[in-house]
């Protein structure tokens, strides 16, 4: 490796970043920092992958013998399990993938979102996840995890807010085994609509990538005392992060929860613990 950045040859091993988009993501840096800090000849590439071209994508992965491992976003976090060969524990409870490790010939999905968000909430929330109530916003891969977190951490009472509410009911019933004395519950997502009182809220949708998104609801409704935490980092302040400064919530961006999440991939694919204060110093300097 040199101090610049990765020396490639042909023992280079490989790791990808597959999403829709991906143009946006602090990954690269933040894995190619880990790589440099651990002296290892390995390259992180984010990989651009519509979802018609998601099982060509994986079926090129198998074909790399230097393959270290990958990752999945948005869009693909759930359309990739019928790609493997297998899951992991925590990506069967979840039913989502943010993770692929190689093991053999075989491609084993695992999942490490929801352990990083729960490490990302430490010194975040002023109060213990046990017994708290949550607020998640949204349905997909990541709502999942999240939730599947905060409900084995003890979390007694999570609300499920989609816009399409069938989506909603789908994530409240998969999380349901999860909630041994917790109520969980749904509603659809609109523009109009006032939240009830939570002591956290995650949003785990895309909306607020852009400033010309529209409220996801009243923003005016957020409860003083909640931490309001938004899985985006692009902006480091969105929309709904400023509405809920405005109102003196605490605020935590997906900063954190990309540290930690990425710090367990990391240690998945080679074995080593993460130099996460390397991989933190370049997530502060892009």
């Amino acid at each position: 490796m040199t101090a610049g950045g990765p020396s490639i040859d042909g023992r280079t091993r490989l790791a990808f970043l597959f999403g829709d988009p991906v143009s946006h993501s602090l990954s690269p840096a933040m894995h190619q920092a880990a790589f440099r800090a651990k002296e290892l000849n390995a390259a992180y590439l984010p990989w651009a992958v519509t979802p018609t071209c998601l099982p060509d994508a994986i079926r090129a992965l198998r074909s790399l013998q230097n393959f270290l491992g990958a990752n999945l976003t948005i869009p693909h976090k759930e359309a990739v399990i019928p790609l493997l060969d297998g899951l992991t524990a925590d990506a069967q409870a979840i039913g989502a993938v943010n993770t692929i490790v190689r093991e053999g010939e075989l491609l084993r999905g695992d999942n490490t979102d929801a352990a990083g968000f729960l490490a990302s909430l430490v010194g975040a929330l002023p109060r213990d996840i046990k017994g708290c109530s949550a607020v998640v916003l949204g349905a997909g891969g990541a709502a999942r995890a999240v939730a599947v977190g905060l409900l084995r951490a003890g979390c007694t009472r999570l609300h499920v807010y989609n816009r399409t509410a069938d989506r909603a009911e789908a994530l409240a019933a998969a999380v349901q085994p999860h909630a041994t004395a917790a109520q969980v519950s749904y509603a659809p997502l609109e523009p109009g609509l006032r939240l009830a009182p939570a002591d956290l809220i995650v949003n785990t949708t895309a909306v607020g990538l852009h400033p010309a998104d529209p409220p996801l609801f009243v923003y005016e409704s957020l409860p003083d005392t909640a931490l309001v935490c938004d899985l985006i980092y692009r902006p480091a302040e969105t929309a709904l992060l400023a509405a809920a400064h405005r109102r003196g919530c605490r605020t935590l961006n997906g900063l954190a929860m990309l540290l930690e999440q990425g710090a367990l991939a990391f240690e998945r694919w080679t074995g080593l613990t993460a130099p996460r204060a390397a991989m933190q110093a370049a997530l502060d300097m892009s």
